[in-house]
């Protein structure tokens, strides 16, 4: 037995998400057909998380279990040729038995892309919320630090998340300013269903002044979400990265 972990990149707008959906094709279903037909089975994909319909990814992490190993280029070059042009393996390693795409994460990276210009762009609004106001960015940086820490999320969940708890914590909100673009870049230890474009949202309004400043710590402490939010378009949202302890990241002697 060994324990195969594939690095995704995904552009997910032509998708309904990561999980299987009866409303249209899902990520899952499209790498797991990619491996059923290179191994010559059905083959069982678990990922590091959920990404709604139209999120896209850069360092999405999944995990399967074969009896026996292939090449490890074989995962890489020939689960590609199965793949759309939209999906695409990036890595392959083997990794520990002990792990998990999911609950061996200690933290995630999603960077979110804000096109603040006047005019659209075809080419950048793909991949970004287009904003036409300005924005006051030092206020939104300001408002930022408030999410820094361990918090009740509640106000900051999506109907229909199904997690146990609401408490996250978040290591750092970045906002760096790249030409026309403007990147949110949020680390934390996990993150809650719409939790992510609900944080952004809520720092766009702060930043257009349609919010108050305080907000961020009233939402934070009331723990209920409020209508008036904004929810930022999935298309802006990408997982960056996945973090593991470095010991599961290498195989055991004996595997």
């Amino acid at each position: 037995m060994a324990v195969i972990a594939l690095w995704l990149e995904f552009d997910g707008g032509a998708y309904v998400g990561w999980q299987y959906q009866t409303n249209g094709q899902s990520i899952q279903q499209r790498v797991e057909e990619a491996l059923g037909d290179l191994c010559g089975g059905p083959v069982t994909v678990y990922s590091s998380g959920r990404t709604d319909a139209g999120v896209h990814a850069r360092g999405m992490v999944v995990h399967f279990v074969v009896d026996h190993i292939l090449p490890l280029a074989a995962y890489l070059h020939g689960v590609n040729q199965r793949l759309p042009a939209d999906i695409a393996v990036r890595r392959v390693r083997k990794v520990a038995d002990r792990f998990h795409a999911r609950f061996s994460a200690i933290g995630k990276w999603y960077r979110y892309s804000i096109y603040l210009a006047p005019v659209r762009s075809p080419l950048c609004q793909r991949f970004g919320w287009h904003f036409t106001k300005p924005l006051d960015l030092e206020l939104m940086r300001l408002a930022a630090r408030d999410f820094i820490g361990e918090h009740d999320f509640a106000a900051f969940r999506g109907s229909g998340c199904s997690a146990k708890t609401t408490i996250r914590r978040i290591d750092s909100v970045e906002l760096v300013e790249d030409g026309d673009f403007v990147h949110l870049d949020v680390r934390g230890s996990g993150f809650l269903r719409h939790m992510v474009r609900m944080m952004v949202g809520t720092l766009v309004q702060i930043g257009a002044g349609k919010r108050a400043l305080s907000d961020v710590r009233r939402l934070l402490s009331q723990g209920v979400v409020d209508e008036t939010r904004l929810n930022a378009p999935a298309k802006g949202l990408c997982l960056q990265q996945v973090y593991y302890p470095d010991y599961l990241l290498e195989p055991e002697e004996s595997s």
